[in-house]
Order: structure tokens, then C-alpha cells, then sequence
């Protein structure tokens, strides 16, 4: 359970009548995105409230009638997924700089300028969205929004999203220190271990991650891995 002191108001109105839950405020945007969790554990009391300040409660019949259940977790999903939720400042402003930085970060990892077949400073990206006045929704899932912040950059600066096929050879003692990178960075569409004991892979990585991919390989073998473009 979630104290009360660092919870919010989740509203819900319909048939003439307010529901309200009290959540954490970060529960409610990640219920939003599609994840999936355990809202008892983030509820300050497994009640729905008509005025949940003052604890007046609703009647099972109009629960029924609104919900066509009484389970309240099914309940509080429903009035956070169509419902009001009222922030304070603080929480709003510190939900949108979060979405806002992974956004930029996203767009960055896979965009390209198609002119120069080279990345986008994340700094670039930034500044352009300035320009623009894009605003940040803090409850909309951050892939929508990314799909909407690219919309608006097209028209400012040459961008598009794009993959790029990698071959890349190690060491058998290289090939264990850069697994993690190899995993976490790129999808491995083929592998092979060579007679002479090294790897080789070939990968599919988001273009913008392109050369901070390179340079992570290279400092982990020291310069010794060998990666070409396909």
C-alpha cells in the first residue's frame, strides 16, 4: 500500500455519480502504458469512494451498474484507464521531464539524417522539439508520443527512423566481455563459431546507435574487434 501523503486522486464519472480511488501517481502512467501490475500493492485502501478526501462511498448497486463488477482492482484499472487524475505540480512536472528525456532519448537511439546516413545529437532532437512547443503528455504512452514527435520534425530537420546490418568478429575471450552490449544493443540474426576459435555475428542495431556501438566494442577489446557495415 502506498501512503496517503504520497498518493493522488483518480476520478471516474458516469450514470451521475463520481468514483474515486487514491494510487500512486506513478502506477497510474504505467498502468497507461499497457503494463501490467499489481494495483493493491499501490492503492491506499482497496476501496472505491465517491469523494475519496472525505470517504464517502457509493452504493454496491450503482458500483454494479457502472462497472458490471465488484472486484475493486478491476475497478480501479478501469477509472485510471478512462478517468481524471489529478496531480500536483511537483508530480506533473517531474512525469513529463521524465517522458520528455525518453522521447529524446528514443528518437536518438533510432533516427538518422537520410542525407548524411549519420545520427542525430540527442541536443539536436531536443532543440528542434523546443522550437516546435511540443508538449509532453504525461499519461500518454511514450511510443505514441514518439510517433507524434516525428511528425513534427520532419518538416524541421531531415530525419527518419532506420536499422542498420552490422557483420562483426571477436575473440572467444572478447566475445564474453561484449555479450551484454551484443544482446541489450542489437538482435543477433546469425552467429557462428570460427576453427580458429573467434565469433562472428551478424546484427541488426538501430541506426543511431551506430557509432556509440562501435566505440563500445572497440573499448571493451581494446580496438581488437573487427566490425563492418553491411
Amino acid at each position: 500500500m502506498v501512503d496517503l501523503e504520497n498518493a493522488i486522486v483518480a476520478r471516474f464519472e458516469s450514470h451521475g455519480e463520481t468514483f474515486e480511488i487514491l494510487i500512486d501517481p506513478d502506477v497510474v502512467r504505467y498502468v497507461r502504458e499497457g503494463k501490467d501490475i499489481d494495483l493493491m500493492e499501490h492503492m491506499v485502501i482497496d476501496d472505491i469512494f465517491n469523494d475519496a478526501r472525505k470517504g464517502t462511498r457509493p452504493s454496491e448497486e450503482k458500483i454494479l451498474e457502472v462497472f458490471k463488477t465488484n472486484d475493486v482492482l478491476d475497478i480501479a484499472r478501469t477509472i485510471i484507464l478512462r478517468g481524471e487524475v489529478q496531480l500536483t505540480t511537483d508530480q506533473r512536472r517531474e512525469i513529463t521531464e521524465s517522458k520528455r528525456k525518453r522521447i529524446i532519448a528514443e528518437i536518438a537511439r533510432n533516427a538518422i539524417n537520410p542525407q548524411t546516413k549519420t545520427p542525430h545529437p540527442a541536443t539536436r532532437i531536443e532543440l528542434a522539439l523546443e522550437e516546435a512547443k511540443f508538449h509532453v503528455d504525461p499519461f500518454k504512452p511514450v511510443d505514441q508520443q514518439i510517433k507524434k514527435a516525428m511528425d513534427i520534425l520532419r518538416p524541421l530537420i531531415p530525419i527518419k527512423f532506420a536499422r542498420t546490418r552490422i557483420a562483426v568478429r571477436l575473440s572467444a575471450e572478447d566475445y564474453g566481455r561484449c555479450f551484454e552490449e551484443l544482446k541489450s544493443i542489437g538482435t543477433i540474426e546469425q552467429e557462428e563459431w570460427q576453427k580458429d576459435g573467434t565469433w562472428i555475428g551478424i546484427l541488426d542495431i538501430p541506426a543511431g546507435m551506430y557509432d556509440e556501438f562501435i566505440a563500445r566494442l572497440k573499448a571493451k577489446t581494446k580496438g581488437a574487434a573487427d566490425i563492418r557495415a553491411l
